[in-house]
């Protein structure tokens, strides 16, 4: 096959352009992670094939890093929900422990009469 007639050497060239004029979604919708070097011909240059095999790397790296991100706080919100539901859960808990023992009006002739047995320790 001639070089000017080889479909994968016409298909790295039309990424090329792509990549070179930072039209990256274009690129990436023309095959750019698909992409793999010709090996039936030498028609093009190795640079080409550098520039996007290094534009796979870069769009891998950061999809790799983006999805570290979202599974980073994912994990931030489960544990803030975990967190938040043990915190609800205690707060029943806490508000009984700080419930007068005693009805109020028992707690309040209790009171009465402690206020009384001390006066007459008094005297």
């Amino acid at each position: 096959m001639t070089h000017a007639t080889c479909p994968d050497c016409e298909h790295a060239r039309r990424l090329h352009a792509l990549v070179a004029a930072d039209d990256l979604d274009a690129a990436i919708e023309a095959g750019l992670m698909t992409y793999a070097p010709c090996t039936g011909c030498d028609g093009i240059d190795r640079s080409t094939v550098d520039t996007l095999l290094q534009a796979q790397a870069r769009l891998r790296t950061a999809w790799e890093a983006r999805e570290r991100h979202r599974q980073r706080n994912a994990r931030l919100a489960r544990r803030a929900a975990e967190r938040e539901a043990r915190r609800l859960a205690a707060a029943p808990q806490a508000a009984a422990a700080q419930a007068p023992a005693l009805p109020t009006a028992a707690a309040e002739i209790l009171a009465r009469a402690k206020a009384r047995a001390a006066e007459r320790m008094k005297r």
